[in-house]
């Protein structure tokens, strides 16, 4: 599944096309994806301009000048295909696809006032669409339990370490809860925590404030440095325009099982262990 970096990198991919773009017309090629369409989707998008594109947690969301907010979910396997004013067309060249994906995949097609064209393709069909008023987007079924935004000006050391106090949960399943911090997926919570030299395995509770300032030091810096490499780009992701990413040439930790630690000055070995069905990767020698 597509982690928050590749989602913000979608965002950025899309903004350009969307953004100021008034929505001329909107093609359903079938009722649902993981959910049915909102009553009447079509025609509640069709003339509105979009306002704003943002994103909350792996969420994308596209503020209308309806005062309704269009929530996108990329699911396992969405994606975006661009369409300029020119027929110049930005699609996963090297995507990975399902076997059987393409055109027949195409569920969704924005045709915009500027020319642009959207097309939301989904093989697994995992993704949504949805609108919420954007009086009522933090408190419906989509946002009312995410926690705080990883990315935000909220999350610090205080913070963690007063969403972590008494839980005897395992450090990663506490950073991977979304009613905790929204938008950490798997990939990235290895490197977190490699970075930040904690075992994966030990209670939530036990960090120290000190630790707990790491940990929100590092989920920046790793989060940061994916957005800006273009995400991990596994399996089923690519960007809008068709390149892919490279910032698992940066893993540190994730998938790297019997490779030397990378950490200055540790002589360990990156090991795998199943959290909760989870592979995890660490190195034992240098997270405590």
């Amino acid at each position: 599944m597509p982690e928050l970096p590749e989602v913000e990198t979608v965002r950025r991919g899309l903004e350009p096309a969307m953004t100021g773009a008034r929505i001329e017309a909107v093609t359903l090629n079938r009722a649902d994806l993981r959910f049915p369409f909102p009553p009447r989707f079509a025609a509640r998008l069709k003339g509105q301009t979009v306002i704003a594109l943002g994103r909350r947690a792996k969420y994308l969301q596209a503020d209308l000048g309806s005062g309704e907010v269009l929530v996108m979910h990329l699911g396992m396997s969405g994606r975006f295909r661009v369409t300029g004013p020119d027929g110049r067309v930005s699609e996963p060249g090297e995507f990975e696809a399902e076997p059987g994906g393409g055109p027949r995949h195409d569920h969704v097609v924005f045709r915009l006032s500027n020319g642009f064209t959207v097309t939301y393709n989904d093989t697994r069909r995992f993704g949504f669409m949805d609108l919420v008023a954007r009086a009522e987007l933090e408190t419906s079924r989509h946002f009312r339990d995410i926690g705080v935004e990883p990315l935000g000006n909220a999350l610090d050391g205080p913070l963690i370490a007063r969403l972590f106090a008494g839980k005897a949960a395992p450090l990663k399943a506490a950073l991977l809860d979304q009613r905790l911090i929204a938008g950490l997926g798997n990939i990235y919570v290895c490197e977190v925590l490699h970075r930040a030299g904690l075992a994966p395995q030990r209670a939530a509770g036990t960090i120290d404030a000190g630790q707990a300032e790491r940990i929100a030091a590092e989920i920046r810096a790793v989060l940061s440095e994916a957005i800006e490499a273009g995400g991990s780009t596994l399996r089923d992701y690519a960007h809008t325009d068709g390149s892919l990413g490279y910032f698992q040439h940066r893993f540190r930790v994730y998938d790297r099982e019997g490779e030397p630690c990378p950490t200055p000055g540790c002589r360990g070995t990156i090991a795998r262990l199943v959290q909760s069905g989870r592979s995890t990767f660490w190195c034992e020698a240098c997270q405590r």
